[in-house]
């Protein structure tokens, strides 16, 4: 870098550029001061080249430069393109290939921390439970952050190490990043933007951090307004949203004039129209409609339906109460939960609910209102193809193309987490049934009414699923096995981790065991783990361990479930088990077949077929929703069933 010339001096003000201080204004070369118009300088200034140009949509091509722009301490790296900045830039380092146009003001204030460390008043909305945000929390930290209040130590190490990330950004200069555009926008303060961000027509951001990334670069657009924010890598926030002390995951959208506080939304959430207060939006939350309302709540996978409520205002000492619906469950149209309550995990709730119940011991429930009670449906939910449909569209709707992924996702339906409630589920059920007799017709747990009929068969879905899950991974790990006695079985189906027995816990849409969980808490009190990103390298360590643990927990329930400890088991038992996990998958995978049927079903039809009768409703339907025979998921089923019963077969070919 160097001063200007005399000559390019004369130039530039030849152009209608003036100065402060033409001395406090240093160029690289080449330095062509014809790519300014109408620029007023002031404080320390440094201007990269202007050798590129800017190829915009319709072809019109714009040279790099600057033209009626205010600039005050401000560094712009080579090939930028800046102009009608209505008042002013102050503060900022601007860096290559940036294109900043039609905006009215960009500032930065002394010891701004760009939305680093704001406060998340989550689940309560007057405190307790509060997240401080930085570039990089992902659903794990933040969950540790939030729900293990029970710990003091922990939190109080936790918000140590935050600070620590404050730190680090504190700054009186924000930055634009490589190849960012900014145009047609409000008000930007104390707002860092990263590499590759596109900002079109935002209204105010203030105190935030856009993250950068060129695989995956985030997306802010028209009359948006943001204050006490960060939006991560993939991110997408449009239409009218406005936020405040809000942090947006990696793929999250937000969209259609969805509005927030305090809350968090991580990865892949989709939530338009609707409203948010004080929500944990674990991956994949979803609500699309105008009516509906997330308040005070933990989700995840979570999926909304019409005017879904949820209500934390019965109180008189404030809005203290809160609630959790756990991994995978729905909320049907116009459905309310007053809290607090509890949701079990893959779960649909329907009607109203004001009694708190709790269902989290009894997944894959439907809980329904009929004339103002609470019913619950055990385990019916197995057996639904929504839920299966669900667990396999997640993985495909991954929309993260960063590398560099925050939240860590554990996508399986079936899982140690959701296999132990179910062997829960299953005591519960008998314990109810026993209090109560076997010849009652209904049943009372939790503020909720199960049928006799319904305990008895969820009772039966649970048993189905436990055996899928323990066979399935028997049959894995066996798979490819050249089996020529007992040992060698008992050899393969050693665990191999130290760690996955007793209680396992969803953190934030990782599923990892308490134990190892704890031991990570104790290391972060202890100070043996000394910043945020050695909390982020020990959750990614788990999640890669996962199935090593899983093992483990399957071999410690081996001979709860299967009636002998692993290091006694025969090829004979073997072949049993093989023959029983094959009879509950395949009847799992009718009783799926069974529910697709419905929706080919009469009265499916209603709505088809305009003006005509039977033959042309038939023809109608089968044109835009296919044959059954022929839909993919039927066809999947099908397949699956073939596929696992071969599986089967051949395991047991290679035994002794």
């Amino acid at each position: 870098m160097r001063h200007l010339t005399p000559e390019e001096i004369t130039i530039l003000e030849q152009r209608g550029c003036t100065a402060q201080d033409w001395n406090r204004i240093q160029v690289a070369d080449p330095f062509r001061p014809a790519n300014y118009r109408y620029v007023r300088f002031s404080g320390d200034i440094a201007l990269g080249t202007t050798e590129g140009s800017f190829t915009l949509e319709g072809g019109i091509t714009l040279q790099a430069g600057i033209f009626d722009a205010t600039l005050h301490n401000v560094t712009v790296g080579n090939d930028v393109f800046i102009r009608s900045i209505a008042n002013y830039i102050a503060n900022y380092n601007i860096a290559d290939g940036a294109f900043i146009e039609n905006v009215n003001r960009m500032v930065t204030r002394p010891g701004a921390t760009f939305g680093v460390g704001v406060e998340v008043s989550v689940l309560n909305e007057t405190g307790g439970r509060e997240v401080p945000i930085y570039p990089r929390l992902s659903a794990q930290t933040a969950y540790l952050m939030a729900m293990y209040r029970h710990n003091p130590a922990l939190t109080h190490a936790l918000s140590e190490l935050a600070a620590k990330e404050v730190d680090k950004v504190r700054s009186n200069r924000g930055y634009v990043g490589e190849h960012a555009l900014i145009l047609n926008s409000g008000s930007l303060t104390d707002v860092n933007v990263g590499a590759y961000a596109r900002i079109e027509g935002a209204s105010q951001l203030t105190n935030g951090t856009i993250a950068g990334s060129k695989h995956d670069p985030v997306y802010v657009g028209a009359n948006v307004m943001a204050d006490d924010f960060i939006m991560a890598s993939g991110a997408k926030v449009e239409d009218g949203v406005v936020l405040l002390h809000v942090f947006v995951g990696q793929g999250t959208h937000l969209t259609h004039l969805f509005s927030a506080h305090d809350s968090l939304f991580f990865a892949n959430c989709s939530c338009e129209n609707g409203e948010a207060c004080a929500i944990f939006a674990g991956p994949y939350t979803v609500t699309m409609h105008k009516s509906s309302l997330l308040i005070a709540g933990m989700f995840s996978f979570l999926n909304a339906g019409s005017g879904s409520n949820q209500s934390n205002h019965m109180y008189k000492l404030g809005p203290i109460h809160q609630g959790i619906v756990e991994r995978g469950s729905k909320t049907t149209s116009d459905s309310y939960i007053l809290w607090p309550a509890k949701i079990g995990a893959f779960s649909l709730v329907m009607g109203r609910h004001v009694s708190h119940p709790d269902t989290s011991r009894l997944p894959f429930s439907y809980l329904i209102e009929n004339k103002g009670r609470s019913y619950l449906v055990p385990g019916v939910n197995l057996k639904s193809v929504g839920s299966i449909r669900d667990a396999q569209k997640w993985p495909k709707r991954d929309r993260r193309r960063d590398p560099d992924r925050l939240d860590l996702i554990n996508f399986n339906l079936l899982s140690p987490y959701t296999i132990s409630k179910m062997m829960d589920a299953r005591h519960l059920l008998d314990e109810i049934e026993a209090v109560a007799g076997v010849t009652a017709d209904r049943y009372a747990y939790q503020a909720v009414t199960i049928e006799a009929r319904a305990l008895k068969k969820g009772r039966n879905y649970y048993s189905m699923a436990i055996d899928k899950f323990m066979g399935n991974s028997i049959v894995k790990r066996l798979e490819g096995l050249t089996i020529t006695s007992d040992d060698d079985i008992r050899r393969r189906l050693a665990p191999t981790h130290a760690a996955g027995q007793g209680e396992w816990v969803d953190i934030g849409g990782m599923i990892a065991p308490k134990s190892e969980i704890s031991a990570l808490c104790r290391d972060i009190i202890e100070g043996t783990i000394t910043s945020l990103e050695e909390v982020e390298q020990r959750f990614r360590q788990l999640h890669a361990d996962y199935y090593d643990m899983e093992w483990a927990w399957v071999v410690e329930h081996f001979q709860g479930w299967w009636g002998k400890p692993i290091e006694e088991v025969t090829a004979a038992d073997v072949k049993a088990i093989a023959e029983r996990w094959r009879d509950s998958v395949v009847g799992l995978d009718r009783l799926l077949y069974d529910d697709a049927r419905k929706e080919f079903s009469l009265c499916s039809k209603v709505g088809f077929g305009v003006d005509g009768g039977c033959s042309r409703q038939e023809s109608d339907f089968e044109q835009v929703r296919g044959a059954f025979d022929s839909d993919p998921f039927v066809r999947m089923v099908l397949d699956h069933i073939d596929a696992k019963s071969a599986l089967a077969s051949e395991l047991i070919s290679r035994l002794p």
